[in-house]
């Protein structure tokens, strides 16, 4: 992680914040689509828990205690998460947030090279979790291209916002890419070639919670 430049913005506790706010709110809108994409393929609860895990973190919120950072609200999102939320989503997501909180743990406010940071802890505590890699149509299809796009923007010296706004590019557009893979991992790889030709819901879901995290850093509307 390096040192804010004089010319950027770092993303603190507002930020993270207003992320799981707009977060919540559309995995609430799009509850009913991944419902449906997980029953395609799946067993048909990843819209459902996502938004009760998600609504579930918001009332916390208001009782961060002064001086919390990034790291603590990814923290609480993780240990609601993992306690509200069944099927592989909780376990999954909560590793995630869990692992991405470490990575950043006492910084006040992170550039570009700390959402490089966090997004790859995120995606690295799930490929360990999960066990799965790319191509295996999972949430890592839209992970991976995540991190590598958000690595080459930092490197390209993006500010954290840029670096976000990329990332959740590539997440949605690793999210296209799913649709005709065959799933080799997960409750889809059951339905073999007939996985094929259905968008995996996770990593959809991944999609739209990091286009929440760009909007948020810059102030955006979430799509």
């Amino acid at each position: 992680m390096g040192p804010l430049g004089a010319a950027e913005v770092g993303l603190d506790i507002t930020w993270a914040v207003d992320w799981v706010r707009r977060g919540a709110e559309t995995l609430s809108e799009h509850r009913v689509e991944l419902i449906t994409l997980d029953r395609e393929i799946g067993d048909g609860d990843h819209g459902e828990n996502m938004d009760r895990g998600f609504q579930a973190v918001l009332p916390k919120l208001d009782d961060l205690p002064a001086g919390s950072t990034p790291a603590d609200v990814l923290k609480l999102v993780a240990t609601t998460l993992i306690s509200t939320v069944g099927g592989a989503a909780g376990p999954l997501y909560g590793t995630a947030f869990l692992k991405g909180s470490a990575a950043i743990a006492g910084e006040s406010s992170i550039d570009a090279a700390g959402v490089v940071s966090l997004l790859e802890a995120s995606r690295d505590g799930i490929v360990a979790r999960g066990k799965a890699e790319s191509g295996d149509k999972t949430m890592v299809d839209a992970w991976t291209p995540a991190v590598d796009a958000a690595r080459a923007a930092a490197d390209g010296g993006a500010s954290a916002a840029e670096t976000l706004r990329v990332a959740a590019d590539a997440a949605a557009a690793g999210s296209d890419a799913t649709i005709p893979l065959v799933a080799r991992k997960g409750r889809a790889s059951y339905l073999g070639e007939r996985s094929a030709g259905h968008r995996d819901p996770g990593a959809q879901s991944t999609a739209y919670l990091l286009e929440a995290a760009a909007a948020a850093a810059s102030n955006g509307t979430s799509a």
